[in-house]
C-alpha cells in the first residue's frame, strides 16, 4: 500500500511539473493561432479580442494555468482553434490506433531484440554474431521516415503487396474483415516502427548476455554440466528480464514519439498525426491535451515496467 501510494504521489508531482513546463513553452512560443487572424484585413482587432475572451486568453497568466488545471483534472482539454470540437473527444478517438501500433510494435520487438541478442552473444565472433551485428546498426542509424518512404516505394509501389497510405480501402469493409483490412493497412508503419526499435534493443541484450556468460556462477553452472538450455532458462533470462523491461518502459516516449512521424507519412489518423497538424495550426489546446495524455501513460508505462520487476524481484521491494 505504501508502495502504490509513492507511485501515485510521484506521478501527480510528475504530471504537475510536465503541465508547468508545456503551458510556459506553449505560451513563450512565437506567433499564435490569433496571428493569422491579424493579418486578416476583414478581422478587427475587436473580433480578435472576443475571441481570446471565448478562450480565457484575455486572462493574466496563472490565472489561465489554473483554470486549465481545473479542468484537465476532469479530462476536460477545451475546445479546439480549428474544429471547434471538444478536445478530449478528437483525442479519444484517435488514441486506440496510436497505442495498438506502438503496443504491437513494443511486444514485436522485446521477442526479437532478446531472441538475437541472446544468439549473437552465444555465437560470440561467429558468423551470426557478425550479420546480427550489422542488422542491429543498420537498424540504430535508420531514421524512420527514409525508411517508410523506402518502404512504401518497394511494398506499396514497385510489389503493390500493401496499401500506400490511410486505414481502410475505398470500398469499406464491415465486421472481421474490416479489422483485417485494418491490418493490412498498418502491416509497413507497425513494421518501420520494429525495425527502427530493433538496433539498440539487440545491441544493449547482446553486451549484457556477454557479461552474464562471463560470470562466474555461468562458468561453474558449466563445469557442472548445465545443457545449454538450462543455463539460457535458468541464469541467463532471469537475469536479463529486470533491465530490459526498465528499458522498454523508458523507451515509451521514443515509440510514442515516432508516431507524429510515421502516422503523418502514412495518413493514419492517429493521435500523432493529429498533433503534428494541430502543431501546424497552432491549435493549442490539442497540443497541451495531447502532451499531457502522452505524459500519463509514459508515466504509467513505467509503473508497469516497476512493478513487473518487484514481481521478478520481490526482495527489490525489501531493499
Amino acid at each position: 500500500m505504501i508502495t502504490f501510494l509513492k507511485k501515485l504521489s510521484y506521478i501527480f508531482f510528475m504530471l504537475l511539473l510536465i503541465s508547468i513546463v508545456s503551458f510556459l513553452a506553449i505560451h513563450a512560443a512565437p506567433n499564435s493561432f490569433f496571428g493569422a487572424g491579424q493579418l486578416n484585413p476583414n478581422m478587427t482587432p475587436k473580433a480578435i479580442e472576443k475571441l481570446k475572451a471565448v478562450y480565457g486568453l484575455d486572462k493574466p497568466l496563472l490565472v489561465q494555468y489554473i483554470e486549465w488545471v481545473k479542468n484537465i483534472v476532469t479530462l476536460n482539454f477545451g475546445i479546439s482553434f480549428v474544429s471547434g470540437q471538444d478536445v478530449s473527444a478528437e483525442i479519444l478517438k484517435r488514441l486506440p490506433i496510436t497505442l495498438a501500433m506502438n503496443f504491437i510494435a513494443l511486444i514485436v520487438v522485446f521477442v526479437l531484440s532478446l531472441y538475437l541478442g541472446i544468439k549473437a552473444a552465444v555465437n560470440y565472433e561467429k558468423k551470426s554474431d557478425y550479420i546480427i551485428r550489422q542488422i542491429s546498426l543498420v537498424s540504430f542509424s535508420m531514421p524512420s521516415f527514409y525508411l517508410a518512404l523506402l518502404f512504401i516505394i518497394l511494398f506499396a509501389i514497385k510489389l503493390d503487396w500493401f496499401p500506400i497510405a490511410g486505414l481502410h480501402s475505398v470500398m469499406p469493409k464491415e465486421g472481421f474483415a474490416n479489422l483485417l483490412d485494418m491490418g493490412w493497412h498498418l502491416v509497413l508503419p507497425i513494421a518501420v516502427m520494429i525495425f527502427v526499435g530493433l538496433g539498440s534493443m539487440i545491441i544493449y541484450v547482446r553486451s549484457l548476455t556477454l557479461e552474464i556468460l562471463k560470470s562466474d556462477y555461468c562458468f561453474f553452472a558449466r563445469s557442472r554440466g548445465v545443457t545449454q538450455t538450462q543455463l539460457l532458462r535458468f541464469y541467463i533470462l532471469p537475469n536479463l528480464m529486470p533491465p530490459i523491461i526498465t528499458l522498454l518502459g523508458l523507451s515509451l516516449p521514443g515509440l510514442i514519439g515516432g508516431s507524429v512521424i510515421l502516422e503523418s507519412i502514412f495518413s493514419i489518423e492517429g493521435m500523432g498525426q493529429l498533433f503534428f497538424m494541430s502543431a501546424l495550426s497552432r491549435d493549442y489546446p490539442i497540443i497541451m491535451g495531447i502532451l499531457m495524455i502522452t505524459a500519463l501513460l509514459t508515466l504509467l508505462g513505467n509503473i508497469v515496467a516497476d512493478l513487473i520487476l518487484l514481481k521478478l524481484n520481490p526482495y527489490a521491494n525489501r531493499a
